[in-house]
């Protein structure tokens, strides 16, 4: 048969940044490298980063910090807060140079993108990922690990392989690899690393006598969707080398959007909580308008900790609609502060408060008020506007409402007392050299 009628064999690759919130805060800091450090979650809780050598102490992913904290002190463990508008700015700069690669990309997650390099399978890809790595080190001082194969499933797999064995140098193709040099690193992956399976229902697939990704692969699709469901159907054929998950590269609109915090300290006062999720309902409005939606509903949630037995507890919640969907932060906080004033209760210690945006629909679909005229209507997103533009230009809360607070010093902000600078989104976190 003509080489040309030969089919092509699907490329998907799976590029995701090592260790990314460590690997962000090494960028601007030479001396952490060769070091262990962990990155703490909101309110310097939980490890939600770790170093490789942090790894090799056994600090394990997710534990409390206060109950690893002497420990790892006395190993060197050097701890960082969580620094959130770093992190989103490198990861949009890695994906940015991540598209020069490939037309044909979905953006996984804040440190994963998938590719589809199908169209350069007459090059070498393995040589064609290492270029891709040292560009998206040198452009960024992110190192990344690159899986490559004939679906997605497999790609992780074999992103998974890229940062276990160093011998291969941070690339794995697992379509160069014989079939049996395949199945036989399947083998030696639990089968809850396989991507959707997780924790929870490995525990079902070792009931089933599934153990390995190998097993898993080798089991009937057609049983293991009735037993389970379509998706688990899919990873079946997915392991098998049939893609069924394309690239998403272009997604519909949120679901809702989501803005919470731990406090840093508990809150009683309904003022307190008033400022706080009038700063929570701010963000999610920024993120609605950044996004070009509105939204249909407001909900505003609050609770105590549910840690402290012996304490009195209660949480509550309420979901308000809206008339017309607005994505008017001066409309949203109004709504909130309404939802929040009914479901709180003095007297209790409040850990935590959310908001959240719901039944988002798009400019297209909104529905105007037929009692708004059109001169009132401009003039509001004009407001909002101008308080988008001297916020990007002079720094978060240059502009905010009365409601959020005028304190320096809010006891319900959230802990951040390891925080590194915003070295690339605030000109007071800008590098100086003496």
């Amino acid at each position: 048969m003509p080489a040309f009628n030969q089919p092509t064999i699907r490329a998907m690759a799976l590029v995701d940044v090592n260790n990314f919130y460590v690997s962000c805060e090494r960028v601007f800091n030479p001396k952490l490298r060769d070091r262990p450090v962990v990155v703490l979650s909101n309110n310097d809780g939980c490890i939600i980063s770790r170093s490789a050598e942090a790894k090799a102490l056994d600090i394990p992913m997710g534990a409390p910090w206060f109950k690893v904290r002497k420990y790892a002190e006395q190993e060197g463990v050097i701890a960082y807060s969580s620094n959130y508008a770093l992190y989103a700015d490198m990861s949009n700069r890695v994906m940015s140079v991540l598209r020069q690669f490939s037309p044909s990309q979905e953006v996984y997650s804040i440190d994963e993108s998938f590719l589809d390099l199908t169209a350069f399978s007459r090059r070498d890809l393995t040589a064609y990922a290492q270029q891709l790595r040292q560009t998206v080190l040198q452009s960024t001082g992110l190192p990344v690990c690159v899986g490559i194969a004939s679906s997605k499933t497999l790609a992780k797999l074999a992103n998974h392989c890229a940062k276990q064995h160093i011998t291969l140098n941070g690339v794995c193709n697992f379509n160069t690899m014989p079939i049996t040099s395949v199945d036989d690193t399947l083998r030696d992956i639990d089968v809850g690393n396989v991507w959707g399976i997780g924790r929870n229902l490995s525990k079902h697939m070792h009931d089933a006598d599934i153990h390995t990704a190998y097993d898993l692969k080798m089991s009937d699709a057609a049983t293991m969707r009735q037993r389970f469901n379509v998706v688990m159907e899919k990873t079946v054929r997915e392991l098998n080398g049939t893609t069924c998950l394309e690239l998403e590269q272009i997604r519909g609109p949120q679901q809702q959007i989501l803005s919470t915090r731990s406090f840093g300290h508990p809150v009683r006062d309904l003022q307190s909580l008033a400022e706080a999720v009038t700063l929570y309902t701010t963000r999610a409005g920024e993120k609605l308008r950044k996004r070009r939606l509105y939204a249909g509903s407001v909900y505003v949630y609050i609770r105590t900790s549910p840690f402290r037995d012996a304490q009195q507890q209660y949480d509550n919640s309420l979901r308000l609609p809206l008339h017309i969907a607005t994505n008017n932060t001066l409309q949203l906080v109004q709504a909130a502060l309404l939802a929040l004033r009914q479901i709180y209760r003095p007297g209790y210690d409040y850990m935590k408060a959310g908001v959240s945006l719901g039944e988002l629909v798009t400019a297209e679909a909104q529905q105007q008020d037929l009692f708004q005229s059109t001169d009132s209507h401009e003039k509001a997103n004009r407001l909002m506007h101008a308080l988008d533009t001297i916020n990007q230009k002079m720094g978060r809360a240059t502009l905010k409402l009365a409601s959020e607070g005028v304190q320096r010093q809010q006891p319900w902000r959230m802990k951040q007392a390891l925080k590194s600078p915003a070295y690339t989104t605030s000109w007071d976190g800008l590098l100086s050299v003496d």
